[in-house]
């Protein structure tokens, strides 16, 4: 899987997906995941997998932990305009991914926590990619 080092290569990449404002021609395509403005559960059956392809990953492969520290300017973790700073949580844990009908790119990630598993998913919005080291 591709690795996005920096936010340079992550706006290149979003920027090279070229992402339709129109609503997913695919009927059982993304239309329910572009209300995920800030970081959403998604269940498994609500995950339209066959409409969608993983374009890349934020985690890198020589950090075995990555760290838990969020990046926030005046922000909460799941408000619609929280800052995406890939070194940071969540988004150092999150993979790349596009809506096959439309173009629209989405982040996503498992979160782990006692008894359960909780899949998380948020529309990337490339005027919220910030350098934070």
């Amino acid at each position: 899987m591709n690795f996005i080092p920096n936010t340079a290569a992550l706006r290149a990449l979003v920027q090279s997906a070229s992402a339709s404002q129109t609503p997913c021609p695919q009927a059982q395509g993304c239309a329910s995941l572009r209300a995920c403005l800030g970081w959403e559960s998604i269940t498994e059956d609500r995950w339209p997998a066959a409409h969608m392809q993983q374009l890349a990953t934020l985690r890198d492969p020589d950090v075995y932990e990555p760290t838990f520290e969020e990046f926030h300017q005046g922000t909460r973790y799941d408000s619609p305009n929280a800052p995406v700073a890939i070194k940071h949580f969540p988004y150092n844990r999150s993979d790349v991914w596009q809506c096959v009908g439309c173009g629209q790119v989405f982040l996503r990630y498992t979160e782990f926590g006692g008894y359960y598993v909780d899949h998380r998913v948020r529309t990337l919005n490339p005027a919220l990619i910030v350098d934070a080291a």
